[in-house]
């Protein structure tokens, strides 16, 4: 039986907002906290201990403060040939890596390497499909790495 509307090839393209975890800072904050007392169960010397515990914890506040500030970002990866998009300048190289619960995606941009990390509470299931169908559905490079 035919179906009463053509069907179409192409698909929509994929567009995304990136934004800060809240439970990426969680984990920075909790880090934070718990550096002191794990550099006291190291080998370190007494006396090197804390100071080195509290440096490590103001490392990783200093990390949750950076990534909580960090601007949100755009992401538009087209069906089909066209260049994939971050806040509206052409990327190459996209790659998707599933880790569990978590998505990163890299792309190379003006000769740098960046990535965004994905967790579950900026990205729900459905969207999460969508980003890794939206991947598989680009063409395979024949160039070089």
């Amino acid at each position: 039986m035919p179906t009463p509307y053509p069907s179409s090839t192409r698909s929509a393209p994929c567009r995304l907002e990136w934004r800060p975890s809240r439970w990426q800072l969680a984990a920075h904050v909790v880090f934070a906290a718990l550096m002191p007392w794990a550099a006291t169960a190291t080998a370190l010397p007494g006396a090197a201990q804390w100071p080195l515990g509290l440096l490590a914890a103001a490392m990783a506040a200093g990390q949750g403060w950076r990534h909580a500030r960090r601007p949100p970002c755009t992401l538009v990866i087209p069906s089909g040939e066209g260049p994939a998009c971050v806040d509206g300048q052409p990327v190459e190289g996209l790659t998707l890596h599933d880790r569990g619960p978590l998505l990163q995606l890299g792309w190379r941009q003006d000769g740098r390497r960046q990535a965004c990390l994905f967790w579950p509470d900026t990205l729900p299931a459905p969207r999460r499909r969508e980003l890794r169908l939206a991947i598989q559905a680009r063409p395979i490079s024949c160039s070089r790495p």
